[in-house]
Order: C-alpha cells, then sequence, then structure tokens
C-alpha cells in the first residue's frame, strides 16, 4: 500500500474538466432509424450527509490516514459516473458509495478522474488508493488486484427494439454479429476470450467493437454499424428504460462489484467494515433505491471473494 498522504483536500471535490476521451468508429452503412432519449434528469438526493463517522470502523485504517485518492471513470450514464445538470458536479451510485465510506471513516477524499482502461494499473503504481468504477470481481483480476465488494452487478446483452435477437444464453448466439462494449472491461475480456467458439462451431467470428464512452456505443447501435451491446445490466436496463427503440435482452453473467485496491492493500478490512456498517444503518438501502438498483444489493461486504461463476 501506498504511505498514507497528508494533503489539504476539501472533502468529496469535484472535477471540472471534461474527460477526454476517444471513440472507436464501425464501419458498415448507417440506418436512419433513430433512438431518442427521454433526457430524465440525473437524481439529486442527497442520502450521503447523515452518514456519520464509526469509530470501530475507523480504527481499521493504518494509522495517520486522513485522506485519500479515489478515481473514477466518467462517461456514461447513471446510475454510472456522470455529471449532475451543471456539467461539473459528479454524481453516480460509485460516488455516492465511496463518500458514504469516507465519512464511515472519517477521511478527505481527493476525487480524480481517468478513463476506466487505466485505473487498475495505476494502483499499483501508487498514482491512487482506490478505484471505484463498478469493477467487476473476477479471479484474473483478483491476481492483482485486491477488491472491497459492495454491490452485484454483472455482463448483459440489450440491442434495438426492431432487432430479431432474443436471449443470449450461448455467445454462439452472437457469431457473425458485431458486438459493442466499453474498452479494458470484463465484457471485452469474456467476448475476446471467448471468440474460439465460433470457429469450434464452423460459423463465422463475432466482430468485437470497444468504445470509450457509452454514447458513442449507442450511436454505433442507433447507425447500425453494431448489432447488440454487452454492458453492465444495471447500466443497460437504465438506458433501455429512458431512451426510446430499445431493448433489454436479458443479464448473462452476474459479478462481485467492489472498491479496487493494490494487491496488499492495507486498507481492505476498513473499507469492508464501512460498507456493512452501511448496510445496517439504512445509508446502503438508500443508495440503491436512489440509483435504481435495488436488485443488486449484498448482505454483507467481503474481501476478494471468488469470482461468481454459472
Amino acid at each position: 500500500m501506498r504511505t498514507p498522504v497528508h494533503r489539504h483536500f476539501l472533502a468529496f471535490v469535484t472535477i471540472t474538466s471534461a474527460a477526454l476521451l476517444l471513440t472507436a468508429c464501425g464501419s458498415g452503412d448507417p440506418d436512419t432509424t433513430s433512438v431518442s432519449a427521454k433526457s430524465p434528469k440525473v437524481p439529486t438526493t442527497d442520502v450521503v450527509s447523515a452518514v456519520r463517522k464509526d469509530g470501530s470502523a475507523a480504527k481499521l485504517l493504518p494509522a495517520g490516514t486522513t485522506s485519500l485518492t479515489v478515481a473514477v471513470s466518467v462517461g456514461g450514464t447513471p446510475p454510472g459516473t456522470t455529471y449532475v445538470d451543471d456539467g461539473k458536479t459528479l454524481t453516480g451510485q460509485d460516488v455516492d458509495f465511496a463518500k458514504a465510506v469516507a465519512r464511515v471513516l472519517g477521511i478527505r477524499l481527493k476525487v480524480e478522474q481517468a478513463s476506466f482502461e487505466a485505473i487498475l494499473p495505476a494502483l499499483d503504481s501508487g498514482k491512487y488508493d482506490v478505484g471505484a468504477s463498478n469493477f467487476g470481481v473476477t479471479d484474473e483480476r483478483r491476481k492483482t488486484i485486491d477488491f472491497v465488494t459492495y454491490i452485484n452487478d454483472g455482463q448483459g446483452f440489450a440491442t434495438r427494439a426492431d432487432s430479431k435477437l432474443a436471449k443470449i444464453t450461448d455467445l454462439r448466439q452472437l457469431c457473425g454479429l458485431k458486438v459493442a462494449t466499453s474498452a479494458g472491461t470484463t465484457f471485452e475480456a469474456t467476448l475476446e476470450q471467448n471468440k474460439h467458439v465460433c470457429a469450434d462451431a464452423g460459423k463465422k467470428a463475432y466482430e468485437v467493437q470497444t468504445y470509450a464512452e457509452s454514447s458513442a456505443i449507442w450511436s454505433s447501435v442507433q447507425q447500425g454499424r453494431s448489432d447488440v451491446v454487452m454492458s453492465t445490466i444495471n447500466g443497460l436496463r437504465y438506458d433501455v428504460a429512458h431512451q426510446e427503440g430499445l431493448k433489454f435482452l436479458n443479464e448473462f453473467h452476474r459479478l462481485d462489484v467492489g472498491f479496487a485496491f493494490k494487491k496488499g492493500s492495507e486498507l481492505t478490512p476498513a473499507f469492508q467494515a464501512a460498507v456493512n456498517r452501511l448496510l445496517s444503518d439504512g445509508t446502503y438501502e438508500r443508495i440503491l433505491k436512489k440509483w435504481g438498483t435495488t436488485g443488486s444489493a449484498i448482505k454483507t461486504s467481503q474481501i476478494s471473494p471468488p469470482e461468481l461463476k454459472g
């Protein structure tokens, strides 16, 4: 673990710089059918300020820890990290959980924005103390990263409402299709690692198209450059609920989601105790209700549990 830092930061710093993200482009003729957003307001209910410090959890922090740097990835839609209407203040389920845990532990946060795929490698270098961007707990990631779980989400599929695609239970159903997903995610890894299933079945391989922002993913689907999207279950359900012309296909694989730390970090016991405190005092339920993710509730926080199978 990096040595605890003693910097004078305001609690829960908001980020004012816009994300500098590159989006990939697919091929194919654009389709004129559009997907129109309903433009819902981002939830702004305050579910954090009433949280109080818990002495027993705070005692589990390494001595002298008064502030931590938390990295988040911005650019998606709720419940992922996004901006409120002012275009400056960060919000989202992960942000609320990070703020709530910090209040339980009595520490200050410096929130820094980073691309999703850059956060986990940067934990090892000590650039960040914690990553909070809906990181799924996988056995591969557990080799180099420690996790403290706080929700259960996972992998799912969605597409245009006029698509003939139905429930995806086997990746061989994707053979010959163009699959849009986010770069550096478990979705990309799952798709790349299993490309052989099409060749094994004597079928044309599916094409994996990666993007840095969810808006680019849906634009690709809208324009007919992608056939289907693989992303977070909660994120897909939100997008489908708030955009016309889309449909959620199904959950594919559930995963525990957790705060990410450098392997061997001494911060994990304190974060686990803080999450469990939120579970017991009602804050946890209020956060999930705010973001419409009550189906992702866990019963207790765990440190680096084995990847969920099946």
